[in-house]
């Protein structure tokens, strides 16, 4: 079997070579010219545990290509996957350009069946919307070729994507036809081998599944961080909650840690996507907006503890940051706290100094030398005046805070994950802050 996939980005590069991984001939098509030959030359455009070395053994086994041109890529697949990006509109719905331009571009060149799979996350409607671009490009010709349409979404974590498609816990396709169901039973087969499932539904429900999935996971987190909010009003330790309620199945451990808001490019755009939709339709997603707003909100909580301890008097203050991708093991910024929280630092008349494992170019991309980029994290926190922890990343977990100590110029620690020791930080003179317990100074 051959498959084509176009869009090189997060989800198309990892569901390609893992394709590939299991002896599949793969073709990973993108525009971007310069992408497209680093990654000839093995230079991946994204940061992920383990996928450079499974590019560079499946290009060298000759399963794993990369072109330009897709036009001469659809006749020799049996299966292309559309992998390209669905960026938030203005309103914050997600634009379909990009997905419809790859269905123009097949409908213009199919000389036989294919199998059309949207990878992308999409609203309900999409697949119906290939369909009919498809379709008028066909019509265009006068020719009549029989294709089918269907929905894949993707269930990919970042920084353990490899792991999740290799060894997924299920599989969500949406198909038409029995034609479509039986090539994509054959094409996961590899992957199902340790039993998890490929579940098979009808194409609109497949696309309302990955929406549905990932708000449910935002509405945890924001959830928490309201807990985590009247804790420290009332008095209570959030970390005592959140055990407490996580004991329970029915509710579990996952997604419920207080923090400093939810990023990345999921989430936020799903949210926003799903919430769009359902406005669309003349329905309002109440819960979704206010797990929106929470979410918002949570990622000015640190500041605001920041200018709490200082008074408002912060001007000409030096701080350090520890972490700017909106989570660990990805260089991915996009909708980081890290952004938000060097904006507001910035606007107050702050002097910022970072330093992130890997994700220092993309903030070099994103915003400029606004900020300086230590070479590493002890030389983020030398005579600063706030130190904040925002990404988990694990060479922050234990770090010698004898040192750290020595290097400040106050001891002032914001703690946006709550992985430090409150009682070891105070007992050494820092100034403690965290998220969601009340130390008489968080408020």
């Amino acid at each position: 079997m051959r498959i084509t996939i176009v869009g090189t980005g997060y989800v198309g590069l990892v569901t390609g070579t893992c394709f590939a991984e299991v002896g599949i001939e793969v073709v990973c098509v993108d525009i971007d010219v310069k992408k497209i030959e680093n990654l000839k030359n093995g230079i991946s455009p994204i940061y992920e545990p383990g996928l450079d070395d499974m590019i560079a053994r499946n290009v060298s086994k000759g399963r794993l290509h990369f072109s330009t041109d897709l036009s001469s890529c659809i006749n020799d697949a049996d299966v292309i996957f559309s992998a390209v990006g669905t960026p938030p509109d203005e309103d914050g719905s997600a634009d379909l350009k990009y997905v419809l331009d790859v269905a123009r571009t097949i409908g213009q060149h199919m000389d036989k069946h294919i199998l059309v799979v949207t990878k992308s996350t999409v609203p309900v409607g999409t697949a119906k919307k290939v369909r009919s671009v498809i379709q008028a490009e066909l019509d265009k010709r006068n020719v009549n070729i029989e294709f089918d349409v269907a929905s894949n979404p993707e269930f990919l974590k970042e920084g353990d994507a490899i792991n999740d498609f290799m060894k997924p816990d299920r599989i969500v396709v949406g198909v038409e036809s029995d034609k479509a169901q039986e090539i994509m039973a054959r094409l996961y087969k590899p992957f199902t081998l340790n039993g998890h499932p490929v579940i098979f539904m009808d194409v609109p429900s497949a696309e309302m599944t990955k929406y549905a999935a990932n708000s449910m996971l935002a509405t945890k987190i924001s959830f928490m961080n309201d807990i985590a909010n009247i804790c420290e009003i009332v008095g209570a330790d959030v970390n005592m909650v959140r055990k407490g309620i996580g004991s329970d199945s029915r509710i579990g451990t996952k997604f419920i840690y207080p923090g400093i808001g939810y990023g990345g490019s999921c989430f936020p755009k799903d949210v926003k996507a799903l919430i769009k939709t359902a406005d669309s339709v003349g329905y309002s997603m109440r819960i979704l907006k206010a797990v929106e707003n929470v979410n918002d909100d949570q990622k000015s909580v640190l500041f605001n503890k920041f200018l709490n301890h200082f008074n408002g008097d912060v001007r000409g203050k030096t701080v350090g940051l520890w972490g700017l991708s909106f989570k660990p093991q990805t260089d991915d910024m996009r909708e980081a706290p890290a952004l938000v929280i060097i904006e507001k630092l910035l606007a107050a008349g702050c002097r910022v100094k970072a330093y992130d494992p890997v994700a220092m170019h993309e903030a070099q991309r994103k915003i400029g030398d606004v900020i300086e980029y230590a070479k590493d994290p002890y030389e983020a926190f030398i005579d600063t005046d706030a130190q904040f922890l925002l990404t988990e990343w694990t060479e922050f977990r234990f770090p010698n805070w004898n040192v750290i100590k020595k290097l400040v110029k106050v001891p002032a620690l914001f703690d946006g994950r709550n992985i430090y020791d409150r009682k070891e930080l105070t007992g050494l003179g820092f100034d403690y802050y965290c998220i969601g317990v009340n130390t008489g100074k968080n408020l």
